[in-house]
Formats: C-alpha cells, structure tokens, sequence
C-alpha cells in the first residue's frame, strides 16, 4: 500500500460506490483551492459527498484510471471530483462547480 501523506495531512476520506476510497490531504486541498479552482473553498463536505453519494460517475477519456464523480446542487448545475485510482487507492485530482457532465462512458448510475 503506497501512502501518498501522512495521517496528519489527512483532510478526509471518502468511499465511493465504486467500491475503494479517496483519500484526500490538506496540501492537496490547498493546491486545488489556491491554484486551480478558488471557488471550492469551503467546500470540502460537498466533494466529499460527491464522492460518496454520486448522480453519476463517468470515465475519463484519457485516461481510464480516473474517474468523474458528479452531484447534482441545483438545475443544472453539478459538482464534479475528479478522482484517479492507483493500485486500489483513490487520490483526488481535482474538483468543481459545473454547468455541464463531460462525455465519457458513465459506469456508475444511480
């Protein structure tokens, strides 16, 4: 089992539907809150229930290891988390507010 951060780094950990868990540190959370999307501070407890309890999970179209976890939070309007498996462990890419679900093949409906 490959740690990617310590205990103490630990954000939160989310078990998916998909049947393993993503694991999410506070340098990660920070990197995509500073750097990526500024929008989602704050929102830790709606990506992790994203993740755990998604619409709709689709695969990526480039890469088959990751996953795009989406939650409806009003008409047309979702939460996206985006969320790569390795070796039976989840790591969070990214995540973000979105007016529309990406193509890809959809593995998981609910």
């Amino acid at each position: 089992m490959v740690n990617h951060s310590s205990k103490h780094d630990l954000l939160f950990e989310a078990s998916t539907p998909l049947g393993f868990s993503i694991h999410v540190s506070r340098s990660c959370w920070k990197l995509i809150v500073t750097a990526k999307h500024p929008v989602m501070a704050g929102q830790e407890s709606e990506v992790q229930y994203t993740l755990e309890n998604p619409d709709e999970i689709r695969l990526s179209r480039r890469d088959p290891a990751v996953y795009l976890f989406y939650k409806s939070i009003q008409i047309k309007r979702w939460v996206c988390a985006v969320a790569k498996q390795l070796d039976g462990e989840g790591l969070l890419i990214t995540a973000y507010p979105t007016d529309a679900i990406k193509e890809g093949v959809r593995v998981w409906p609910k």
